[in-house]
């Protein structure tokens, strides 16, 4: 039989080292933006809410940072999620997207959700993306690339399907 070495750990033990950083803390330079492209099926996975605390990040280190919701990620501005009621949490997380683009935006961050794809492809309406989002023609999801390039970007882009 294999024995089993160490001790049962217990909460508030550290498991591994969380407090080395290999790099330093960078911070955004005066005028530095960051965009954020989510072509993501929210709700399915993680990627959608690690994007979205990955941006509350990148804002507070100063740079002016937008999301860009097109495809499936268009989903993550619906204003209309909850049960039985519209902003009820059945279960723990249930609203966690909702609470953190809330965060994000409250925090001067910029939404902007693809019209095509919120109305063509789920049936959301404008009126039914959450206050602060703006609604974007799909032809503006690859001039946001552009002027990311322009301006020399701090540039983000997830795929999932």
């Amino acid at each position: 039989m294999v024995q089993i070495v160490g001790e049962r750990v217990k909460p508030g033990d550290a498991i591994v080292d969380y407090e080395e950083k290999v790099l330093p803390d960078y911070k955004a330079e005066e005028g530095q933006t960051a965009y954020v492209f989510f072509h993501t099926v929210p709700f399915e996975g993680s990627v959608g809410l690690v994007n979205l605390l990955t941006c509350t990040r990148i804002n507070r280190k100063g740079f002016d940072t937008s999301i860009i919701l097109y495809g499936p990620g268009s989903l993550i501005a619906a204003a209309t999620r909850g049960y039985p009621r519209v902003g009820d949490e059945p279960f723990p997380g249930e609203q966690a997207y909702n609470k953190q683009l809330k965060t994000f935006i409250d925090e001067g961050g910029h939404v902007y959700a693809c019209r095509f794809s919120a109305a063509a492809l789920y049936g959301m309406r404008e009126v039914d993306m959450l206050e602060g989002v703006k609604p974007i023609n799909p032809l503006d999801v690859l001039d946001f690339t552009i002027q990311a390039y322009r301006e020399k970007a701090l540039v983000l882009s997830t795929w999932t399907v």
